[in-house]
């Protein structure tokens, strides 16, 4: 791996760690709802002219109700009353449910490292949780959490699809399938999208084309290529880097609050997390197949 190999993986975690910065911003101009209907909209109309609908396109459509609905709807639903920092921390425990799922289902041995992985990274949320900006309700964070859980059992679904479809195309298709459904979500829960975004609002389009192309198009196009150049367990451990850039610039452009107990918290779990994937990379790989 080289030094460009290095500042592009790095530049992409800076890209995925900020999104969640980018999410706050359009969540203040738009609905939960709304806003990822949109964003797929977006990401369908420039991915959908240049893929083929693969022969296990029904599997697709799955994984749209469980990555679109689900997963989408209950992290931005989340998100709207849950800190950029305490979100970009939560949604990592999608590593120790991933390695739960995959004992259960397909029998792999957690072993005592991954397991106490999991006991240190559970219990790095749970003194966020403890923070006193909870003090009137977990919803929030418990829907982050419950959408790192869906995340998790999204995992399964791409591992049993194999290498069927590369992660561009999983991604058009999952767009693709899962915008009609929100906006018909959107459209009861949340009323009609043509009235409630401002859209001559320069922030809409920002966030949106942020969204569709930093963190999908040259995001994804630049992962990808990484996870098929590199072992997976040298470019992995990267990813790591991506709740730190978020703590970050959560910090830094919304003025979020940085405790004692958010640092103690924020480095149990991604000490957690770190181990889950250096002893095992590959639960991970599934997860760089979407994103937040």
């Amino acid at each position: 791996m080289k030094l460009h190999h290095l500042v592009l993986i790095v530049l992409v975690m800076m890209i995925w760690g900020f999104n969640f910065v980018v999410v706050k911003w359009g969540l203040g101009l738009m609905p939960p709802f709304t806003f990822v209907a949109l964003r797929f909209m977006v990401v369908a109309a420039m991915l959908l002219p240049f893929i083929k609908l693969p022969p296990r396109w029904r599997e697709l459509v799955g994984l749209s109700v469980t990555l679109g609905i689900l997963h989408f709807s209950l992290m931005f639903t989340g998100m709207k009353h849950v800190d950029a920092s305490t979100a970009a921390l939560a949604v990592q425990l999608q590593v120790p449910f991933a390695a739960l799922l995959a004992a259960f289902f397909f029998k792999d041995r957690i072993g005592w490292r991954r397991m106490l992985g999991m006991v240190i990274a559970f219990g790095g949320v749970a003194l966020i949780a403890g923070e006193p900006r909870f003090a009137n309700g977990y919803l929030p964070l418990a829907l982050v959490i419950a959408a790192a859980c869906v995340w998790s059992f999204a995992n399964i679904q791409i591992k049993k699809m194999g290498d069927a479809i590369d992660v561009i195309a999983l991604n058009g298709w999952i767009a693709t399938f899962a915008f009609p459904q929100l906006l018909i979500v959107a459209l009861f829960v949340e009323g009609n999208p043509l009235e409630t975004v401002p859209w001559d609002h320069w922030g809409v389009w920002g966030v949106l084309a942020y969204q569709s192309v930093l963190v999908t198009l040259i995001g994804y196009g630049v992962w990808y290529r990484m996870m098929r150049t590199f072992p997976v367990n040298q470019v992995m451990p990267f990813t790591l880097l991506i709740p730190l850039f978020g703590v970050m610039s959560g910090i830094l452009f919304l003025e979020e609050p940085l405790t004692w107990l958010m640092v103690i918290g924020g480095v149990a779990t991604l000490a957690g997390v770190a181990i889950c994937v250096i002893r095992r990379p590959a639960l991970a790989q599934a997860a760089t197949k979407g994103g937040l």
